[in-house]
């Protein structure tokens, strides 16, 4: 080997100064050719000395067969030291006891495995995304009217004023339920596919259409010049959710006055209001727009816009509870389950805790929260929070397990 790569640097390398030569090291695989002359071959780093390519992968593959017994005997050593540690555990239980723990075992095992064949099986929620986008395409409980080039667009005030500071800016100059606003758009070549492409990138975060004029920088930066640039749809859709801009409908809560007699409590306190958006609402959950739409046909919607009052729609709260109204809420807005709200904020005088209390009934646990909180997803039909809420049930029964 030695002399092979002499010879190959001699008859490889270029001379200099006379009979002295500059001698070329290379390394790894390759194939080389110098002034007419083929030299293909492997050479390798010359700081190994003369140690012959096989010798280096035999050593190798040595070391390689000495780390996988080291892996295998570390695997083997945890499952003996686990297996001691159960046996330790074990040894002084009563052989009922070792059932039931094999039981539970077993029941948490088929419990997760359940859970996840059911996700897999249930067709998938719409996310906020979807649903906005739906929202703009067939106009469910549209409140102001924009004209561009002799063109209606039937829009939701609440979401263009929360998601561009131009039509914030322009929609407060009229308040009026069902305005007509003529758009007067200084960007060149907007035309009506654009504008309504416009729209459904306030909707929805996605322009829902392919125009290489959305490619042009110029224009991009034109529209963020007069339009502004939007947040994230959900942090706009969180801004929305925590300070109601023109929000169009409260949830009021029907109450037993017996009731809250017996409890000591206030008519007041009971009948707290929540605020909401139809918009918003009505996109999310057909219960809800299928309501709304039914308060159109009867006459009962013109009333409202005549005294331009909020509509106001009464639950039973035998039937959907005030304490979970945020939760649901607050899942309409931002896709998010969090039961925590349930215990962060203070108590809203639910007529379910009232009952609970004149009857003696000890505090419902966290399962049984989201247990009741996914029956009435099914009755809105909500299928986001719905589908959140199996997951919750199953991870605290698992971690109570």
């Amino acid at each position: 080997m030695g002399a092979n790569a002499s010879n190959y640097s001699h008859s490889c390398s270029p001379r200099v100064g006379g009979n002295s030569q500059a001698q070329q090291t290379f390394i790894g695989t390759s194939s080389y050719s110098h002034q007419g002359y083929g030299c293909e071959s492997k050479l390798y780093s010359l700081d190994h000395g003369h140690e012959k390519p096989q010798d280096k992968k035999k050593k190798s593959s040595g070391l390689a067969t000495l780390k996988k017994k080291f892996i295998k005997r570390r695997k083997s050593s945890r499952s003996a030291d686990h297996a001691k540690q159960m046996r330790e555990l074990l040894s002084g239980w009563d052989v009922r006891d070792v059932n039931a723990l094999v039981e539970e075992y077993e029941g948490t095992s088929a419990l997760k495995e359940l859970s996840l064949q059911a996700s897999l099986a249930r067709p998938e929620a719409k996310t906020l995304q979807k649903d906005m986008a739906e929202l703009y395409e067939f106009k469910y409980c549209t409140d102001v009217d924009l004209i561009f080039q002799e063109t209606c667009f039937p829009v939701h005030r609440a979401i263009l004023a929360a998601r561009c500071p131009f039509f914030k800016t322009l929609l407060s100059s009229s308040p009026e339920y069902g305005a007509e606003i003529i758009m007067d758009i200084n960007t060149a070549g907007i035309d009506l596919p654009m504008f309504s492409a416009l729209l459904h990138y306030l909707y929805t975060g996605e322009f829902g259409m392919e125009d290489s004029r959305f490619q042009n920088v110029d224009i991009l930066m034109q529209l963020s010049e007069e339009f502004g640039t939007p947040n994230s749809l959900d942090v706009d859709m969180r801004g929305l959710l925590d300070y109601m801009c023109y929000y169009d409908v409260v949830l009021s809560f029907a109450s037993d006055s017996e009731l809250v007699e017996a409890y000591g409590g206030s008519q007041g306190c009971l009948d707290e209001e929540l605020r909401a958006h139809k918009a918003i609402i009505s996109s999310r959950s057909p219960f809800f727009r299928h309501l709304l739409q039914r308060r159109i046909r009867t006459g009962e919607e013109i009333t409202d816009r005549t005294l331009r009052t909020p509509t106001r729609i009464i639950l039973d709260e035998s039937i959907i509870p005030k304490k979970y109204v945020r939760v649901i809420l607050n899942c309409m807005y931002t896709d998010l389950v969090d039961l925590s709200i349930l215990h962060s904020s203070p108590s809203v005088g639910s007529l379910s805790e009232v009952q609970a209390l004149v009857a003696g009934k000890p505090s419902m646990t966290r399962a049984e929260e989201a247990m009741e909180l996914y029956h009435i997803a099914l009755f809105l039909e909500f299928t986001m929070l719905a589908q959140g809420m199996p997951c919750f049930i199953s991870f605290n029964i698992w971690c109570t397990a």
